[in-house]
């Protein structure tokens, strides 16, 4: 009985445990989304005017109602942030006075020590979080006037931690797209490569998966991933070190993946491997919530300072 009793104990602390965080959750008050501006496909016409398209058109803009009138402004994909700080707690500073900004197309590359901004930088364009001070602009509007659905919609995310659902492969490709047909869905897998190894598995897309991921090797996940993000076809891209959780022999594979998915986007790269962000457009190394170094591969190289120690394998990454 006093085991059993100690053990009942076990369960009754752990439900209680999890109870607390549910109730946290329950108990939030719910985001107040003050943005006006949506995210639509659109066309442009000869004469350069921008009219909504239903359906994807592989062009994108933003639409506001002015003077009773819809107005539209295409979406280009420039990112700036001008003097961001940033808190989790309102105490301990995460972001101190950050400014870059990323023209149309272009890769910017983020590399840093755990804890020195990286994530929450992504954490902030996607209005996860919102910031203290400053201003982050995409393609010259204050995100904060940015409906924070459209603004989601804009970037598409490929993640360390893969999430995927108990369903097939090409339900989940399908995620990123829910009305895809399976053309689309065959066109996404191709341009990640995991085309390749989903046609050589018995039942090919209709391939049943777990949730957890166990039924495929890490890198065959993030393939997936990355189909799904590819299928929506996203302006921009955030990625958030996707390779640091497979081998180094997967990473070429899922590297090649990714430079596809970035074409023509503009794109936020955190890493935690350089190789992966030397052809990046710029490059820029955090260190305690501030960039301290910025520049291209071989800018940074010739500068030997904190990148090139780290690319040296002078320093090390936490």
């Amino acid at each position: 009985p006093i085991v059993n009793i100690s053990q009942q104990a076990n369960a009754v602390f752990q439900a209680l445990a999890g109870a607390d965080r549910i109730f946290e959750i329950m108990d939030m008050k719910e985001e107040i989304d003050t943005g006006y501006i949506d995210l639509v496909s659109a066309i442009v016409r000869r004469d350069g005017t921008i009219t909504e398209h239903v359906g994807m058109s592989g062009r994108y803009a933003w639409k506001w109602e002015e003077d009773g009138e819809d107005k539209y402004q295409l979406l280009e994909g420039r990112l700036e942030f001008k003097n961001v700080d940033f808190s989790y707690d309102g105490k301990n500073q995460i972001l101190k006075n950050i400014s870059f900004y990323a023209d149309p197309g272009e890769k910017i590359a983020f590399v840093g020590s755990t804890g020195a901004g990286k994530t929450t930088i992504t954490n902030v364009i996607t209005r996860f979080y919102e910031i203290d001070n400053g201003v982050i602009e995409v393609d010259g509007i204050n995100i904060k006037n940015i409906k924070k659905e459209a603004l989601r919609k804009a970037f598409g995310m490929v993640l360390q931690e893969v999430n995927l659902f108990s369903d097939t492969i090409e339900g989940n490709i399908k995620y990123g797209k829910l009305d895809a047909d399976s053309d689309q869905i065959n066109s996404a897998a191709r341009l990640s490569g995991a085309d390749s190894f989903i046609k050589r598995l018995p039942e090919g897309y209709d391939t049943e998966i777990s949730g957890d991921g166990s039924s495929l090797s890490d890198g065959q996940n993030q393939l997936i991933s990355i189909s799904r993000a590819a299928i929506a076809e996203p302006p921009m891209l955030i990625l958030d070190e996707a390779t640091s959780s497979i081998d180094t022999a997967t990473e070429l594979e899922v590297t090649e993946a990714m430079d596809n998915l970035m074409a023509g986007s503009t794109s936020i790269v955190i890493a935690h491997r350089l190789s992966t962000i030397q052809n990046s457009d710029v490059i820029m190394v955090m260190e305690n919530g501030k960039i301290i170094e910025r520049g291209s591969h071989d800018k940074l190289i010739e500068e030997k300072g904190t990148y090139w120690q780290l690319y040296t394998g002078q320093l090390e990454l936490d």
